[in-house]
């Protein structure tokens, strides 16, 4: 098998044009963006965050829209969990559990009873 050279380069015939770069034609269903001199009114609205604490609130649901007193449920947090360990590392194991019967040492998480839906959440 003999190599042979590639065909010589040969310009452009007459009558061919090379393609417009540009936005593809209308009828591909491409639609040009719109002009940069019209002006779009962007409408923002302002929640307003609860005043949440370590009771039921009552306030206006976010999510349901309606009136409610929300439903608190607490949760252990990681200052439950270090005070526990400092109760054992001093050496009071039957006092190790207390963290997690008091509140105060708690988060307090808010949500609606409606759509249970959260709120927000209380810490102390």
């Amino acid at each position: 098998m003999e190599k042979q050279n590639p065909p010589p380069y040969s310009p452009p015939q007459p009558g061919f044009q090379v393609p417009p770069m540009g936005p593809p034609p209308q009828s591909h269903g491409y639609v040009p963006p719109p002009p940069a001199s019209e002006h779009h009114t962007v409408i923002v609205t302002h929640v307003a965050p609860l005043a949440l604490g370590p009771q039921p609130t009552s306030a206006t649901c976010p999510s349901c829209h309606a009136q409610i007193v929300t439903t608190v449920e607490t949760e252990a947090t990681t200052k439950t969990h270090l005070f526990a360990l400092l109760l054992c590392l001093f050496g009071c194991y039957p006092c190790c559990c207390i963290p997690y019967c008091v509140d105060s040492c708690q988060s307090q998480n808010h949500y609606c009873p409606n759509c249970r839906a959260y709120l927000g959440k209380y810490d102390n």
